[in-house]
């Protein structure tokens, strides 16, 4: 299959990353700190997408850690593997903070890495996801599922805003940076308290405020892992309606039509309604195998986001359709039959549907891999350039412009203004 059409590619000499990044603990911490200590433990030799996918085997060695000890979500591991989640992550995070300034200084900036940064990022998210809710004894619930959907809302949304308005704006708190910083402190005072089950007690009583009146008795009880989930469902509801707002805003500068892209969010609401059916539908893979479940629906959401960051790239038509939805979709029409007492389901609700869920994944992760790979080989092929080498290395007073990778989360000029590679 072709992802990219040849009267594409030439599209992709125009590229040029801009960005905004509202963060006060970016402008004043992380960026001093990559800039003046990090970025130098790099050789220049070193290809910045080589950075970004070192950053990414640290969250896959979290990722083992926790099927080892803890593959359920709902048991206490040693409290040294949650330091070493807190450390990974904080690594991962650095090493895709710094690829970005990896490039500018090796003369590699450019729009595959963009798309190798989001793309890393997009299979992060729902890792991460698995990795938070084992930290936080959720177990395989609604909860965990609820966080999943946060979690890839806030990506999608982000990845929609960028295409819209041309520029990737991080808000004063966004995932890239104050929420990944968030986990990073839950998984330390995990450590620090000796396992997850701390999470589950209830918040108010454990901080020694007394009950009154006032207080409800179901929010007095509220758990530490609830009153997150309500944080983080506040950010997200904030977070994306500042991104519609913006793109409507910039629009409606352009003269076009405002309200058309908000047809974009469509897709991601389709595949979320199927997706909750699908799991009421069936119980089995809820409680019993929700960890491919939770892989195979982020791998739905990392080819919707990487099919709108080529299309962003070669400025093609927004990417409504996702073919990994398919099997989701029948699935649910299957299970609706006996329910509805219309027709027998052909799956069941064991066996044969615990194999199909799992046939779904190994297609997800075939196609998505299919699109990785062709992607990055047109691109690579086009722009006469390496992955995750250096092909044409920078020579002083002799300015080559073979372009590989932009910064993921935005540089900027430290006052939140836009900053676009050259």
């Amino acid at each position: 299959m072709v992802y990219i059409r040849q009267r594409n590619l030439a599209k992709l000499h125009e590229y040029k990353y801009a960005g905004v990044d509202k963060s006060l603990v970016s402008k004043y911490i992380m960026k001093p700190f990559y800039t003046h200590f990090v970025i130098k433990c790099f050789p220049m030799s070193m290809a910045p997408n080589a950075i970004t996918l070192s950053g990414f085997s640290f969250v896959v060695i979290n990722l083992l850690t926790m099927l080892w000890y803890n593959p359920t979500l709902d048991t206490d591991c040693p409290p040294w593997v949650y330091l070493t989640w807190a450390i990974g992550l904080f690594l991962y995070q650095t090493f895709d903070a710094v690829d970005g300034s990896q490039a500018r200084r090796t003369r590699q900036s450019g729009p595959l890495g963009e798309l190798f940064d989001h793309g890393v990022d997009a299979c992060n998210t729902s890792l991460e996801v698995l990795i938070f809710a084992a930290a936080m004894n959720l177990g395989q619930s609604w909860k965990t599922v609820l966080t999943l959907f946060g979690a890839v809302l806030t990506f999608y949304v982000q990845t929609w805003d960028e295409y819209h308005t041309h520029t990737l704006t991080l808000g004063i708190v966004s995932g890239p940076v104050e929420g990944i910083l968030t986990l990073v402190a839950v998984y330390f005072f995990t450590f620090l308290k000796g396992g997850a089950s701390y999470w589950q007690q209830p918040m108010l009583p454990t901080l020694g405020l007394p009950k009154t009146d006032l207080i409800p008795t179901a929010l007095y009880q509220l758990a530490w892992n609830e009153w997150y989930m309500v944080y983080g469902g506040l950010v997200l509801v904030f977070n994306t309606v500042s991104s519609a707002m913006s793109v409507i805003r910039v629009r409606r500068e352009r003269g076009q039509d405002p309200y058309k892209p908000l047809l974009g969010l469509l897709p991601i609401t389709v595949t979320w309604i199927l997706i909750t059916a699908y799991l009421w539908l069936n119980p089995v893979i809820l409680h019993h195998h929700l960890l491919p479940f939770v892989v195979y629906a982020g791998m739905v959401n990392a080819y919707s986001v990487g099919q709108m960051i080529v299309a962003h790239l070669v400025k093609d038509r927004f990417p409504y359709q996702n073919v990994l939805v398919v099997p989701l979709a029948w699935a649910v029409i299957d299970s609706l039959g006996p329910t509805l007492g219309l027709w027998p389901s052909a799956l069941g609700n064991d066996t044969y549907q615990v194999a199909f869920m799992f046939l779904s994944l190994g297609l997800a992760l075939g196609v998505y891999g299919s699109f990785v790979h062709d992607v990055i080989t047109t691109i690579c092929d086009y722009l006469d350039i390496w992955c995750l080498t250096i092909k044409h290395p920078y020579v002083e007073a002799q300015e080559v412009k073979h372009d590989t990778v932009s910064h993921p989360l935005v540089e900027g000029n430290g006052e939140g203004e836009v900053k676009k590679s050259k």
